[in-house]
């Protein structure tokens, strides 16, 4: 949040994780790319970028380095520049590059993307930028795009988008996260620097909606089932000593329980697991775990204690005086331990995403990609848009088993899938 008097932001628990713990190998960067009924005009894109950011104050900053913690301050340099799109999307971001910027906008053929450093903001609040971007796109070219269709950009932010949530909400509650401590690692052959796949399948949403509810779920913990199904028999396959769990981390929006105008990050993840040492699961009983699990650790009140620990380690007053440096040696230590071990894998869905009609007829399909893991494993993504439900599979592993199987499964499981790749 903005303090008063002082032209910087203070950072957010997630900010400050993901700040101390980025760097070449790890790539804290989403994606989310509009594929338009035309090709992008990239004249018309910057111009509609220019005209968007003094509107969104808390992507228009640089991370700056304090003696004791990052923080947030206004980006004085020029841009974000329009890019030529790249093969290998989701680049880390170096803080000292490109004039600072942490968001990026891009455009190839009919595609127009923007990547965002997560510490500036979870994917919802990251939507609602481009909504408004993508609406003065069009308006640029000369559509009649009304106001209401998106953030009013002559309107001045509110001082709640840029608010410090998880402050808002912490409580007198204060526990770890319960869950795994140490799940199957389904790691692959990292590729050399920086050689990252994508692969995209586009799957009608009637159709996965149908299958979940026949067996009792939505489409979420469909998608993270089969996910979970692939990774326990792969694990199975691989005949280990011991099977491990296998876990997903499923990052939740806190804002459905909490209200809160922010377009920072607000999120939690939800551990969901499954523990082959139980004996074998059905598909319909892993949908049943993960429902469960989800409505079971994603309750308001183990989120909001698990979100109060936070808090209180940021404004710990034994932390706070502890130099940047070596708080920043402490998280990069933790991270594996805390942030890597309990998970499998990482699959998010932000759910869906609509546009008003006079912009829903201007865009094809929309996409999400997630950047490079901590360890060369996959993530999965997904997002919803029109008639069609778009999942990726991305990461730096050089085998595309995984990606492959998961397909597959859902063509077997009656579904049509159209599937689209970077792999050669």
């Amino acid at each position: 949040m903005a303090n008063p008097g002082t032209p910087w932001y203070r950072m957010d628990n997630a900010s400050v994780m993901y700040s101390a713990i980025q760097r070449e190998e790890y790539s804290a960067i989403y994606r989310f790319s509009a594929f338009l009924h035309r090709e992008a005009d990239p004249d018309a894109l910057q111009r509609a970028v220019d005209r968007a950011m003094p509107r969104f104050p808390g992507f228009a900053v640089r991370i700056r380095r304090g003696f004791f913690w990052y923080f947030f301050e206004p980006n004085p340099s020029p841009g974000p520049f329009v890019q030529p799109d790249s093969a290998d999307p989701c680049r880390p971001v170096r803080f000292g590059e490109d004039g600072g910027w942490l968001v990026r906008f891009l455009y190839y053929g009919r595609r127009i993307s923007l990547e965002v450093f997560h510490a500036l903001a979870d994917g919802a609040g990251a939507l609602v930028f481009f909504r408004a971007v993508l609406a003065e796109y069009f308006r640029q070219l000369g559509e009649d795009i009304p106001a209401d269709c998106a953030v009013n950009l002559d309107e001045e932010p509110s001082r709640g988008e840029i608010e410090d949530a998880y402050r808002r909400y912490a409580g007198k509650v204060s526990r770890r996260q319960l869950g795994i401590k140490r799940a199957y690692q389904d790691l692959g052959t990292p590729e050399p620097f920086y050689t990252f796949h994508v692969t995209m399948g586009f799957v009608p949403i009637a159709q996965l909606k149908s299958r979940a509810k026949e067996l009792g779920g939505t489409i979420t913990e469909y998608l993270a089932a089969v996910l979970m199904h692939l990774l326990l028999q792969k694990q199975a396959q691989e005949r280990p000593r011991r099977q491990l769990p296998v876990t997903l981390g499923i990052p939740v929006n806190l804002r459905q329980y909490f209200p809160t105008e922010t377009l920072r990050n607000f999120i939690m993840t939800v551990q969901v697991s499954a523990d082959p040492s139980l004996g074998e699961y059905s598909l319909a009983e892993l949908v049943s775990l993960v429902r469960c699990q989800l409505r079971l650790h994603g309750s308001p009140q183990e989120l909001r204690a698990v979100m109060t620990r936070g808090v209180r380690l940021q404004y710990n007053p034994l932390l706070k005086v502890i130099p940047r440096g070596i708080k920043n040696l402490i998280m990069l230590r933790s991270y594996p331990k805390n942030g890597v071990r309990p998970y499998t894998a990482t699959f998010t869905n932000p759910g869906y995403f609509a546009l008003p009609e006079p912009m829903a007829r201007h865009v094809a399909h929309m996409e999400v990609v997630l950047g490079q893991a901590a360890v060369p494993r996959p993530h999965v993504s997904a997002i919803g848009y029109g008639d069609t439900m778009e999942i990726t599979v991305s990461g730096v592993q050089r085998e595309n088993d995984l990606e492959r199987e998961f397909f597959r499964f859902l063509v077997r499981e009656g579904l049509h899938v159209r599937v689209e790749s970077n792999r050669l």
